[in-house]
């Protein structure tokens, strides 16, 4: 799909707009937005926000400046999936505040690894990088125990390795494009490295 000039100012514009929103002062309904993830997100994310579907990621404990940002850039289309973008497309400003904040406020499940080989190598790229590729440590930005910087980056502690898998590949490929950071630090990892920081990531406490 091709985005016209001006279907790219508007989708900016919706997600500026969205954003400006929950940063000033819009106090979110923790009520309105647990009823609203039971209609809308509860099927594929769980009934809390810890998905049991591998591809599905887990929301409970995200940061809700980050998902705010996510639920606007699929509404308006910046990131595109067919799924999320029909799911976001009715809600409200203050929907996706609210939806934000409450699942934000659920205790996330821990997970696992699964695979020692792997895990150890996803240990050393999250931890220190791989300096002569000049790919930076990802605990640099999502901090060294996965809990992220909250409204610049997202936690990733225990989040489904398949889903993690899905989104570097997506971001590597050039699939998903709403973080130029990611894109560029994403191009430089292989497959194998892939699985094995998605690996470390699930364990990660």
């Amino acid at each position: 799909m091709k985005f016209l000039p001006s279907m790219i100012l508007a989708a900016t514009l919706s997600v500026v707009g969205f954003c400006a929103y929950a940063q000033q002062g819009a106090k979110p309904d923790l009520a309105k937005g647990e009823a609203s993830f039971a209609g809308v997100c509860a099927a594929c994310h769980g009934p809390d926000g810890n998905s049991v579907i591998p591809v599905n990621p887990k929301l409970a404990q995200q940061h809700p400046e980050y998902l705010v940002k996510q639920l606007t850039e699929f509404k308006a289309g910046k990131r595109e999936n067919a799924v999320m973008n029909g799911m976001a497309a009715p809600l409200s400003e203050s929907d996706v505040v609210n939806i934000a904040y409450w699942v934000a406020s659920k205790k996330a499940v821990p997970g696992a690894a699964k695979d020692k080989d792997l895990v150890l190598q996803g240990e050393k790229i999250y931890r220190g990088g791989i300096a002569d590729r000049q790919i930076p440590a990802c605990a640099g930005c999502h901090s060294p125990n996965g809990a992220g910087i909250p409204a610049q980056y997202p936690r990733l502690s225990g989040q489904h390795a398949d889903y993690a898998v899905a989104q570097l590949t997506a971001f590597r490929d050039g699939v998903r494009k709403n973080s130029v950071q990611m894109t560029q630090v994403a191009a430089k990892l292989n497959d194998r490295e892939i699985r094995a920081l998605a690996d470390y990531i699930a364990g990660l406490r």
